[in-house]
């Protein structure tokens, strides 16, 4: 007896598919992949810490730094325990630092606001100052950040020059933006100062906030009891400095705790290209002493 052949079965509409549906359903499903993976890296992008040179994810994450640890007073560790490792950690930084930057080219530090937005007039003068730098054969620093630091690193990657960037580990703003080429992140502030003195020949100081001002003030003193030599800097918008320069023509010139002369260890502009020109006259002059010097020695 033959085989019966089996019915073939009719297909309701709701079940119907065109050819491409198992493909669309793959895509769907692909999409919904996508997202969901757009969505964890967007996560891990928000949650991504920098502690020292160490990148974490960790959610654990402890809400001091290294920096409030070592200056605490009532610490929670014996100091005889704890302060010996400390201690080969800053050297740590200190060598890697001078290891990484060892062979950089003359720089200019620039510093400014992380808070400044893309499209702002302070963002654009920091483009521009770095581009102009890189011109005249200068590496630029910055601390690394976003904002005005951003942009001068921007500037200086765009225009094919060397863009360092000197980061630093903070509750906020702590990531190094996307336009260096070198850089090292420091769990300790004065490890990181002492690379912005050591490796710029210049200090261009953009508006910015209490970092800003800190760095100004720090490397107006180093040059006024002469611990570096040669080291012009520059201040970046009148209106935004003037108030400052007034206050200490008005109350520490007036008042004895400054000399006039100290005023004149920096400039204030509006002007990219004198900001440059006066970077590049100082060195020159400095240039031509030292070998003006030299020359004297030789022949004596």
């Amino acid at each position: 007896m033959a085989a019966e052949t089996p019915k073939e079965r009719s297909v309701p509409p709701h079940e119907q598919c065109s050819p491409h549906a198992d493909y669309s359903a793959h895509e769907a499903d692909n999409s919904d992949a996508r997202r969901d993976g757009d969505a964890r890296r967007d996560g891990q992008r928000r949650e991504m810490n920098m502690r020292g040179p160490v990148i974490t994810r960790d959610e654990n994450l402890s809400q001091s730094t290294y920096d409030q640890r070592l200056l605490e007073r009532n610490a929670d560790h014996d100091w005889m325990h704890a302060d010996p490792w400390r201690i080969l950690r800053i050297q740590g930084e200190f060598v890697s630092g001078f290891d990484a930057l060892a062979k950089l080219p003359k720089a200019v530090t620039v510093f400014g606001s992380a808070r400044i937005p893309r499209g702002q007039e302070y963002y654009e003068w920091g483009e521009q100052i770095a581009a102009k730098l890189v011109e005249n054969d200068y590496a630029v620093i910055t601390g690394g950040g976003p904002g005005l630091m951003e942009a001068a690193n921007k500037g200086a990657f765009e225009s094919g020059g060397r863009s360092v960037g000197l980061g630093i580990e903070l509750p906020f703003e702590q990531q190094l933006n996307d336009y260096i080429g070198l850089g090292i992140h420091f769990r300790y502030f004065f490890a990181r100062k002492t690379m912005f003195l050591k490796y710029s020949q210049a200090f261009v100081c953009l508006p910015g906030g209490l970092g800003t001002l800190d760095e100004l003030f720090e490397v107006l003193c180093m040059v006024q009891t002469k611990k570096v030599t040669s080291f012009p800097i520059v201040l970046v918008g009148k209106q935004f400095w003037s108030g400052l320069v007034d206050w200490l023509q008005q109350r520490l010139v007036a008042e004895g705790m400054i000399d006039q002369a100290d005023l004149d260890l920096f400039i204030v502009t509006d002007d990219v290209d004198e900001a440059i020109a006066h970077i590049v006259r100082v060195h020159e002059r400095f240039t031509e002493t030292n070998t003006a010097d030299s020359k004297a020695r030789v022949d004596d």
